[in-house]
């Protein structure tokens, strides 16, 4: 993945909330709902958008973990 060169400045709320902005929303897919792991690094905080596209892309890897049959479970409780 080539490095961005586009920035942008977001304020955090009293509540920590912050709005990503437009261009990456759409560079990254995230839609309303999508979930995000949140990691802390040396370099700060890291949003991960778990998207669609990045679920399909574990395909395999997770194989007789179970986690992948969590997924799909948690995603079927959310459309409920």
């Amino acid at each position: 993945m080539k490095p961005i060169e586009k920035r942008s400045t977001v304020t955090f709320t009293t509540k920590g909330q912050v709005v990503i902005p437009l261009w990456l929303r759409k560079e990254y897919g995230i839609e309303e709902g999508t979930k995000a792991a949140v990691v802390a690094t040396r370099d700060g905080i890291l949003l991960k958008p778990v998207t669609r596209a990045y679920i399909r892309s574990l395909r395999g890897s997770l194989k007789g973990r179970g986690v992948l049959q969590f997924l799909i479970e948690d995603r079927k409780r959310e459309r409920e």
